[in-house]
């Protein structure tokens, strides 16, 4: 009888630590997907780069408050460190490629990253150990085959109009827009074919970057459970972490601002019309980003990480054909096709590795 109540008790568990892991991990790929949308029609730059962390680690904040303030381990700050880099690229990206084809590019090579260093035990952590290893193979061949399909995907993307919305706050008559070397005119003169490997080359570094952010508070945990470390003890809860992940974030990116500044020679261009949008934007962001650490506690990283990374594409996908128009032409909508189809069979190949 104690044998079938604690059976019992463990499928309960088990069912219920699922349930939380899948909605984490799909509240996070609708929101991953749809986080740019707002602020898609704006020229943004490192202004909406600042912005936008800026209201990521004030949703921290409130995380950490809701968690008793956890303890602070400043090496999770790195993996912050390592996102805000990515996501430095993340608008040139969009104005080269487009929302679509650019989120999916990197999205494959942050899964491959991040599965990569999970699955071999990469930087230190603990290698995840997986009852079909050959299964776990063939899913990240064919994330990486569909990226590959992706590069092939084109795409047109408009440049931003001298609207109100893209017209930067400081309008002194000495200053020449046209000479302006703002973070979006160099990318209005390359030609389309320079565009597209720009963009396809930074999409790559950036799915490199956010495929490792999560290794150091991955090396935390996996050194906390080990005795004679500086770790020992440390949180197995990785929402414990957010408020040092998303405070790297938000250092790094005022780094970086600054940075932008001085050689602007304090000049920078400010979008007053982003802030908003790159508010939500930033909000939206962080609740998928605290959903991922959920997914990666109730499921683990080798499981999470291929749904995480994967789905948003088919999200962002929506958008870029049927409100943005970025994707046109049967050739296009057949090569999309094919690559969902892989990077599903993919995602879930890596998923039921596990299992």
């Amino acid at each position: 009888m104690n044998i079938w109540k604690a059976y019992n008790t463990f499928n309960s568990s088990n069912g219920t630590d699922l349930t939380i892991g899948f909605t984490s991990s799909t509240v996070a790929v609708f929101l991953f997907g749809t986080n740019f949308v707002p602020v898609k029609k704006f020229d943004t730059g490192m202004f909406f780069q600042w912005i936008i962390c800026a209201s990521i680690w004030i949703v921290s904040l409130v995380i950490n408050l809701i968690q008793n303030c956890p303890q602070f381990w400043p090496l999770a700050m790195v993996g912050g460190f390592a996102w805000a880099t990515g996501n430095v690229t993340v608008v040139p990206i969009v104005k080269t490629i487009g929302l679509a084809l650019g989120l999916l590019i990197w999205a494959s090579f942050n899964l491959l990253t991040g599965w990569a260093s999970s699955r071999f035990g990469w930087f230190g952590i603990d290698p995840e150990e997986v009852s079909r290893p050959i299964l776990n193979y063939i899913g990240a061949g064919l994330s990486l085959l569909s990226a590959v399909i992706f590069f092939f995907v084109k795409t047109e993307v408009q440049s931003s109009s001298a609207s109100l919305e893209s017209t930067p706050l400081p309008r002194e008559s000495s200053i020449n827009l046209s000479e302006n070397n703002s973070d979006d005119s160099w990318v209005n003169r390359l030609s389309p074919a320079r565009k597209r490997v720009v963009g396809c080359s930074l999409a790559v570094v950036a799915g490199i970057l956010y495929g490792s952010s999560f290794v150091p508070v991955l090396y935390i945990k996996d050194h906390g459970r080990r005795n004679g470390t500086i770790y020992t003890g440390a949180s197995q809860f990785d929402l414990d972490y957010v408020f040092a992940h998303f405070s790297g974030i938000f250092l790094t990116s005022t780094i970086y601002f600054l940075i932008y500044c001085a050689v602007r020679k304090n000049k920078p261009d400010v979008y007053p019309q982003a802030i908003l949008p790159g508010f939500v934007s930033g909000v939206l962001w962080a609740i998928a980003n605290c959903c991922w650490f959920m997914a990666n506690h109730y499921l683990s990283a080798v499981v999470s990480f291929p749904i995480i990374t994967t789905g948003p594409g088919l999200v962002a996908a929506v958008w870029g054909v049927l409100v943005f128009k970025e994707i046109k032409g049967l050739k296009n909508y057949m090569l999309l096709t094919v690559a969902f189809c892989i990077i599903l069979a993919g995602s879930l190949s890596t998923a039921f590795s596990k299992v």
